[in-house]
């Protein structure tokens, strides 16, 4: 029998809520030399099998997942040339070449081009001088265009191919250390989502209970707070990334907080769904469709099975619930998962079309949401990593529609 409100709804305010919350943060451990180094040995491997000469990485998360370099893409090309054999080159603006040495971890030269020179035809003449004048170059998918067109025009006897076999290759199976940080991201995000539900009343803006989502992530040891984050009460969260104007928080509204962090690059993405009051029969029973459906995601996951063999199973099931079919309405519009590690979508991905074998290490959201228009959304999103023995989750996914977040469990 559902309670006036749900366990753990309501009841404080921010300002206890963020005096009871700490530095989540002293166990963790940044990403060391050693494993930079071991991805750019991968990295040469892929680019053997698949005779590729180099590499170029653009600047954003490749580059820093490569080199421990952070660097923002911008309109001016700064990145790294990994050759098959051989030491890793850096281009940047030549301004930019001492600030950009206090940040690489992955030492190499960086070979610099003035504002008024072409630094696409640097990147012709750095491969030369490695005696590297024709075959394939794999290219950053991340990279803009014009980078990719600017290197074409300089030398036609490149075969420029995407880089997606090497970066995806690489990042797609997280290592211990990356899976370490992605744990302590999500539980710290969990908590965050744990404090946000006490705080919430009726009249309660969606922008109040954004800020104190932010001000709980730096309390948790994040000083950049929340990487993102949404914030919907009743219809408004049939709209999966949101409205124009959200509504105040009315009684019996349908609340779905989706949030997330990066702790030391590395990205948690959290969503949770419940209703502020009492739930009626048709809340009741749509929350526990979409459990049944997380489940049945989570349940697909097993080494070798495609990527997309789970989000069918989702929306299988799905259809035995009247629910579709395939991408229709009322039921999931979108994929059931995405990977997720520097970026927080990133490869493989859960949907029908990636045929990618799920392989130890690989780490994905589980979020078939239901989207009921012109009623309301849930969307329930929990994260898994890929063992020898199937999938294992990051965070236990919410317990029921009366009790979100397992206090009697």
């Amino acid at each position: 029998m559902s309670t006036e409100m749900p366990l753990g709804i309501g009841g404080s305010t921010a300002a206890i809520e963020l005096e009871k919350l700490t530095d989540m943060t002293q166990d963790s451990c940044p990403i060391g030399k050693e494993e930079f180094q071991q991805r750019i040995a991968k990295a040469q491997q892929l680019m053997q099998e698949n005779n590729v000469a180099a590499t170029y990485i653009n600047a954003g998360t490749n580059l820093y997942y490569f080199t421990g370099t952070r660097w923002y893409a911008s309109e001016r090309m700064v990145g790294a040339i990994i050759p098959q054999q051989g030491d890793i080159q850096y281009i940047a603006p030549y301004f930019e070449v001492n600030t950009l040495n206090q940040y690489m971890v992955i030492k190499g030269e960086i070979h610099g081009w003035q504002e008024h020179q072409s630094p696409y035809q640097l990147f012709v003449d750095v491969l030369s001088s490695i005696g590297i004048t024709s075959g394939k170059i794999a290219i950053d998918e991340s990279t803009a265009f014009f980078i990719a067109n600017g290197i074409n025009q300089q030398n036609k006897d490149y075969q420029l191919v995407d880089a997606k076999e090497i970066t995806a290759g690489c990042r797609a199976q997280k290592s211990v250390n990356e899976l370490a940080l992605l744990q302590q991201a999500k539980t710290m995000t969990m908590e965050v989502h744990k404090a946000a539900a006490r705080i919430l009343y009726e009249g309660i803006s969606t922008q109040e209970v954004s800020s104190f989502i932010n001000q709980a992530h730096i309390k948790v040891g994040i000083p950049a707070g929340s990487y993102f984050c949404i914030v919907l009460f009743g219809e408004d969260s049939s709209y999966p990334h949101g409205v124009k104007t959200p509504k105040t928080l009315s009684m019996n509204d349908i609340v779905l907080i989706d949030t997330g962090c990066q702790l030391e690059g590395y990205n948690s993405d959290i969503t949770r769904t419940y209703v502020f009051g009492q739930a009626n029969d048709r809340q009741r029973k749509m929350w526990h469709i979409e459990k049944m459906a997380q489940k049945a995601a989570f349940d697909a996951a097993q080494i070798g099975v495609a990527c997309g063999e789970v989000d069918i199973a989702a929306r299988s099931y799905l259809a035995t619930q009247d629910m579709g079919p395939d991408y229709q309405t009322p039921g999931c519009p979108h994929r059931t998962g995405h990977g997720i590690g520097l970026d927080i979508h990133e490869w493989p991905y859960l949907v029908r079309s990636d045929n990618t074998p799920l392989a130890i290490g690989m780490c994905f959201s589980n979020e078939p949401m239901l989207v009921l228009p012109n009623e309301f959304g849930i969307r329930l999103e929990d994260h898994f990593y890929m063992t020898e023995d199937g999938a294992k989750w990051f965070t236990e996914p919410s317990h029921s529609i009366d009790d979100p977040f397992g206090y009697q469990a």
